[in-house]
C-alpha cells in the first residue's frame, strides 16, 4: 500500500508541474524554482515596498554605481508569478540608468517572461510599479544630497 500512495503522490507532483509549465511557460517556471536576485540589498541606494491589488507585498532595493544600477534585488510575499515578475524586474534594471528604469513597464515584464496567465498579469504591474517607486526614492536622496542646506558655506543666501 505504501507503494501506491508514494506513486499517486509523485503522479499527482508530476501533474501539477506541468501544468504550472503549460500555463507559465519554461522561462518563468525555471525563475520560479531558483529566482536570482532575491533578498534583500544592505543599505540599498532606491528601496521600495507596495501592496498589490491581490493583497501581495513586492520590495524591490537598487543600488547604483556612476548613475547606473549595479545591484538590484527583490522580495515578495506572494505567489510563483510575483516572485518571477520581481526576479525579472530587478534583473531587467541592471546596469540601467534612470531614464531607462523608467521604460522597464508591466507590459515589458511579461513579454520577456515569454508567457504569463492573464491573472496573474497584476504581479508584472505590481513589480514595475515597485520598481519605478524604488528609483523615485533613489532620485529624492540624490535630490536631497545635491541641495545645500541653510548655514552651508556654498549656499548664496
Amino acid at each position: 500500500m505504501g507503494d501506491s500512495i508514494e506513486d499517486f503522490v509523485q503522479e499527482l507532483q508530476n501533474r501539477i508541474t506541468e501544468e504550472i509549465k503549460e500555463a507559465y511557460g519554461e522561462i518563468a517556471y525555471e525563475r520560479w524554482l531558483n529566482p536570482p536576485n532575491r533578498g534583500a540589498l544592505p543599505a540599498p541606494d532606491g528601496h521600495a515596498v507596495l501592496r498589490g491589488v491581490c493583497g501581495d507585498t513586492m520590495e524591490i532595493f537598487l543600488q547604483f554605481e556612476n548613475d547606473r544600477v549595479s545591484n538590484a534585488s527583490f522580495q515578495t510575499d506572494g505567489c510563483g508569478a510575483s516572485i518571477v515578475c520581481g526576479s525579472f524586474a530587478a534583473e531587467m534594471a541592471l546596469g540601467k540608468s534612470p531614464d531607462e528604469l523608467l521604460e522597464i513597464t508591466g507590459e515589458s515584464i511579461m513579454e520577456s517572461l515569454g508567457k504569463l496567465p492573464k491573472n496573474d498579469a497584476h504581479c508584472a504591474f505590481l513589480a514595475a510599479e515597485t520598481l519605478h517607486e524604488a528609483l523615485n526614492d533613489y532620485m529624492i536622496k540624490e535630490t536631497r544630497k545635491s541641495k545645500p542646506t541653510p548655514g552651508d558655506s556654498t549656499s548664496n543666501s
